[in-house]
């Protein structure tokens, strides 16, 4: 790699008590690289990306991000929180609120934007998500795949150079799925490094430059989409992609 990776995880290990989550997880991801991150159930995929923003805490090993180090330092986490977006299958949006006033509160708490200033840039926001005209209603007015695309702009009103996404649209009725991935593309074709928990698989052929297969806590196999799909290595990875694919 030219560039030192904006995401490096080193000999990482996580427990939840006795269940050991992350074993011994090795990765580095390069500015702009887009990475689709799957595998079964409990597999680990997202505690690791939880992990990349301190929402989960790490037992060993090391983790940077942005050249910075993860620790219990919270001036170094509430610097990666300000550079990591991360978008949840809950949308997580306040409900009390409009569309609008969800993307401006965090501008205005966190990047200190006047509230003029910090209306805009939502408006932009909710342009580039095709869904300015729903600035002024709740949340709860909103469809699924609506809400989820109102998530995603208020991530990325905070200007972040990493998004994270974990699994946003196992929540949603299958008609919504396309309207929120359709977004997801656009961003990946601007450059933004990404990660992405999914199970959608036509997206992670379409957009990633490398998928990472999980299971048991460990990465079990990374290849390019194509080496991925058609040619798995592991056995386990062979099953998956059987019974993803079986059920489309």
């Amino acid at each position: 790699m030219s560039e030192a990776p904006v995401i490096l995880f080193d000999k990482v290990n996580k427990w939840f008590g006795d269940f050991h989550v992350l074993r011994d997880i090795d990765l580095n991801v390069a500015k702009g690289e887009r990475i689709v991150i799957c595998g079964p159930s409990g597999s680990g995929k997202s505690t690791l990306i939880r992990c990349i923003n301190r929402l989960e805490e790490h037992q060993q090993g090391t983790i940077i991000v942005d050249g910075v180090e993860i620790t219990d330092d919270l001036k170094h986490i509430d610097h990666i929180r300000s550079e990591v977006g991360m978008v949840f299958q809950s949308f997580n949006l306040f409900p009390h609120m409009t569309v609008l006033d969800n993307l401006v509160i965090g501008q205005h708490l966190v990047r200190r934007l006047p509230k003029a200033e910090a209306e805009e840039v939502a408006m932009t926001y909710l342009e580039r998500v095709m869904i300015a005209d729903q600035a002024e209603k709740y949340p709860g007015q909103l469809s699924g795949g609506q809400q989820q695309r109102v998530a995603i702009a208020r991530s990325l009103c905070m200007k972040p150079k990493i998004m994270l996404f974990d699994e946003v649209t196992s929540a949603l009725d299958p008609e919504m799925v396309k309207e929120v991935l359709d977004v997801m593309v656009d961003l990946a074709q601007e450059g933004m490094t990404m990660l992405v928990v999914t199970h959608e698989m036509g997206f992670a052929r379409t957009v990633a430059d490398r998928v990472i297969f999980m299971d048991e806590g460990q990465i079990i196999e990374e290849n390019t989409p194509d080496a991925f799909f058609d040619n798995p290595a592991s056995e386990r990875a062979q099953n998956f992609i059987g019974q993803v694919l079986h059920h489309l």
